[in-house]
């Protein structure tokens, strides 16, 4: 496996210098202050490139491999007249980064907001900070803060109840925090932050959108970019609903195993894979991660390895988990790519030579020394660098078995 860690630019806290002592090989970032619909310019690229990839002689080197993200603009979610230009844009970002030798593409189609949460500084038992998602803050959030129309069809009785005494006995600091963790702009977020006005308006935008729509959307966006990655040897890398279910009026149509057999029998290109991000598919009880990771075993370019936690009460509300301590048998996740890895480089001709998968530790806790600093929620340093370590422990582990059980198979055949 590729050892990988998101860097967001010059201005992230957890610099590069920083990075290279991780032991991670490979980089995962994107260029963050390109407007969202534009091309991202070749030499604006090239630049971002240099500062990663320039280094002196005796340091190890560090390579910018994986994007993630190109933003897909609202008026392709949308599929609204004059959104061929964003189309365009977007492919012309891919034949850019391209030429410069980048080839994996992570994505999302998450309209409007991307991976949401409703605590960033959540404390644990052992005194660090992890993010969490509580349903009945939310729901407090949809109903009594946002006022969103017609939002309370979506709730029962209870859970409106229960959201009344939440909302009740928050402070306007309280609510004001809830209101911007939700919406106002998370690092890494690939859509702008709004104000609660701005945010009705675009949730309004999709009233009349459900989930047979924006999956026609994303299918006719992908038919005119997936013969052109092919052409060009990408590999596009489609991040799950997060979380995986339809929320504040909003469909999500990347959630469960079904959703990815529906998208590869309607687009069966080899370009067409999935970011296998075990935290946000395992927030949801009823996807089976190992399964999964074997089902869709050659489908899978990226993956972020992280657990949640849910509250076994609400099983909708989840915390950010150790990498190796949460709901999911993350041991068992990573063997089934290392098969993966086997099969490839056994059976498959892969004409980039890409048999590698590329993961990265996601989400760490703010711990230590970083308990106070200023840092991207769930992108703090030290806690991303001990999932780093427990996973790379694990691969090392599972690696020497597999190759002891391929070499045992050889010398005893069938």
């Amino acid at each position: 496996m590729r050892e990988s860690w998101r860097w967001f630019g010059p201005n992230d806290p957890v610099t590069i210098a920083d990075i290279r002592q991780t032991g991670a090989t490979d980089i995962v970032s994107a260029l963050h202050n390109i407007p969202t619909g534009q091309a991202w310019p070749l030499a604006a690229i090239q630049e971002h490139q240099a500062l990663i990839e320039d280094c002196a002689a005796d340091l190890s080197p560090l390579t910018w491999s994986v994007v993630e993200s190109i933003p897909v603009h609202e008026d392709i979610k949308l599929g609204r007249p004059g959104h061929q230009q964003y189309i365009d844009s977007w492919i012309t970002s891919m034949e850019n980064l391209a030429e410069c030798g980048i080839k994996t593409i992570c994505y999302n189609f998450m309209p409007v907001i991307d991976w949401t949460r409703t605590d960033l500084n959540y404390k644990l038992p052992n005194g660090a900070y992890a993010l969490r998602f509580d349903q009945p803050k939310f729901a407090a959030f949809d109903l009594f803060i946002l006022q969103r129309e017609n939002a309370q069809a979506e709730y029962s009785a209870e859970e409106i109840t229960e959201a009344q005494a939440v909302f009740d006995a928050m402070d306007d600091a309280e609510r004001t925090q809830l209101t911007n963790n939700i919406i106002a702009g998370l690092p890494g977020k690939m859509t702008d932050a709004y104000g609660l006005d701005d945010f009705r308006q675009m949730l309004g935008n999709y009233i009349d959108m459900d989930s047979a729509g924006l999956r026609s959307n994303l299918f006719a966006f992908l038919s005119q970019v997936l013969p052109r990655a092919e052409a060009l040897g990408i590999k596009l890398a489609i991040h799950p609903d997060d979380p995986p279910r339809d929320m504040l009026g909003l469909p999500r149509i990347i959630c469960t195993a079904a959703d990815l057999d529906i998208l590869f029998a309607a687009l069966p290109s080899p370009s067409n894979g999935i970011t296998l991000c075990v935290g946000t598919y395992s927030s949801r009880p009823d996807n089976n991660l190992p399964e999964m990771a074997k089902q869709f075993g050659p489908r899978i370019h990226f993956s972020h390895l992280r657990g949640v936690s849910r509250d076994p009460q609400e099983q909708r509300s989840f915390y950010e988990a150790s990498h190796l301590d949460s709901d999911i048998d993350m041991i068992q996740v990573v063997q089934e790519l290392l098969l993966e890895e086997q099969r490839r480089r056994v059976d498959l001709s892969d004409e980039q030579g890409i048999d590698e998968i590329f993961i990265r530790p996601d989400h760490g806790h703010q711990m230590m020394d970083d308990i106070g600093k200023t840092v991207n929620p769930g992108y703090s340093g030290i806690g991303r660098m001990k999932g780093l370590a427990e996973v790379r422990g694990v691969i090392r582990a599972l690696s020497a078995q597999i190759s002891a059980s391929s070499q045992t198979n050889k010398g005893n055949p069938a």
